[in-house]
């Protein structure tokens, strides 16, 4: 079992190029997988984390509903913005500026194998490095992500995810609003979700910018924990 993680950063990226590369790990580790099972080769797989910062962009997952989005074509442009159909779970969210978005490609048989305690996993890296900034973050039943305060009026998400696994190798993540553009998603009902707000870590803490180097890093932190693994760059 390897649980040695690549870590790249690969800063300002467009969404699609990001996406064409996570496919092209993705495949890699299938495929040495399925070598190993044809012809019994023992290779060791790999795994890899991806931080980017996109481009405004907004992604729906195979389950999503197009009437979800807001806006036509024209007022995309007009945005500045992108769209994509993309092969995850869960339905429409945007990424922007402003945003840490994690991309964990892993063999989760290094791990462990089981989809709902990946996804549990990731949503407990969110709400721990969130605590470090003295934010009561949780999860809200029968809606992944990231949350504060559930279960009162002013729910408001602060974390989307969403992933795709096949041969338990995973692939997509998370998106953490640090100090995130709030107004791009009045363009859209985020996740399906209506009549609960959307809300950003500097807007939490109530400073015009947060150090995103500094999540990063406590993000990595918990991740390590979690998943008894290590980082190499």
């Amino acid at each position: 079992m390897n649980k040695n993680i690549a870590l790249q950063d690969l800063g300002f990226k467009d969404y699609k190029e990001t996406w064409d590369y996570q496919e092209a790990l993705f495949k890699a580790i299938v495929d040495t997988k399925v070598k190993n099972r044809r012809e019994n080769a023992n290779l060791q797989t790999q795994n890899h984390f991806l931080f980017v910062e996109h481009p405004h962009v907004y992604t729906l997952g195979k389950s999503g509903d197009l009437s979800n989005l807001l806006l036509n074509e024209t007022q995309l442009k007009e945005k500045g913005a992108t769209f994509y159909k993309i092969n995850r779970g869960g339905d429409i969210t945007y990424h922007g500026p402003g945003q840490i978005v994690g991309y964990p490609i892993l063999d989760l048989e290094n791990f462990f194998t089981d989809i709902h305690k990946y996804l549990r996993f990731l949503e407990e890296i969110i709400i721990l490095t969130l605590s470090e900034y003295g934010l009561k973050a949780e999860r809200s039943p029968g809606e992944t992500g990231v949350w504060l305060g559930v279960d009162t009026p002013f729910a408001r998400k602060i974390c989307a995810m969403g992933v795709r696994a096949s041969r338990w190798v995973t692939m997509h993540g998370f998106a953490l609003n640090v100090n995130a553009d709030l107004g791009y998603f009045d363009n859209i009902i985020p996740c399906g979700i209506k009549g609960k707000a959307v809300t950003s870590l500097n807007v939490e803490l109530e400073v015009e910018k947060v150090n995103e180097a500094d999540v990063k890093e406590k993000l990595l932190k918990h991740f390590s924990n979690l998943f008894d693994a290590h980082f190499s760059i």
